[in-house]
């Protein structure tokens, strides 16, 4: 009987996927916060990881998609989807059009740093868990 990884990892894989992403948008704003003009970006985790993992709610289910005429076109993620980037409404625009608010990236990348930090931890358990039944320990 074969063991599938797919099956035996759950989310967690997708999880790490998404909050790597996360982190690059996150750390894009934090290098733009002073570049005029330069607007937010962020997306939903929560949606995000429930388009990943097909645990989409009614709602999301009816969602229009945009229609392509070649598959080139719109480029997915590793795992056949890519998060909906929306720009963050801000709380208190600068006057050059940026909408960065330091402190709120700073905190949203720091949480999505444990975040990260601890489905990675959860993986390397299941390695371990693993290795060790391979063992016959």
């Amino acid at each position: 009987m074969g063991i599938s990884f797919d099956k035996y990892m759950g989310v967690q894989v997708d999880a790490l996927v998404l909050r790597s992403k996360r982190s690059e948008i996150l750390a894009s704003n934090l290098a733009n916060a002073d570049t005029p003009g330069y607007k937010a970006k962020d997306f939903d985790f929560k949606a995000a990881m429930a388009d990943a993992t097909g645990n989409r709610s009614e709602f999301s289910k009816t969602r229009l998609k945009m229609v392509t005429t070649n598959n080139k076109h719109l480029q997915m993620g590793q795992n056949g989807f890519s998060p909906d980037i929306q720009y963050r409404n801000p709380y208190q625009p600068s006057l050059d059009g940026n909408t960065v608010d330091s402190g709120l990236e700073k905190t949203e990348f720091s949480k999505n740093s444990i975040y990260y930090s601890a489905s990675l931890r959860f993986m390397t358990g299941k390695f371990q868990s693993l290795t060790r039944a391979i063992k016959g320990q």
